[in-house]
């Protein structure tokens, strides 16, 4: 489940594959931004079924968190 989370972070980006990494935060992204990060969490939920919680979502600033979240971790 992991990989699939991250290749999808990667699609919503738009970034080459391997340029995320469960290190990966948003300060090291200038493609993650908030457009971006809303994007990613309906994706999540769209494609991998996985429900984040708005508040918590708005919270999450780094790969691991979501990984967390999704119980990939």
């Amino acid at each position: 489940m992991k990989e699939r989370i991250i290749a999808l972070m990667e699609e919503v980006f738009q970034v080459p594959e391997g340029m995320v990494t469960e290190n990966t935060t948003m300060d090291d992204l200038e493609e993650w931004d908030s457009l971006a990060h809303v994007m990613l969490i309906g994706e999540l939920e769209e494609q991998l079924g996985i429900e984040i919680d708005l508040d918590e979502a708005a919270e999450i600033t780094t790969v691991r968190e979501i990984l967390e979240k999704a119980g990939a971790i």
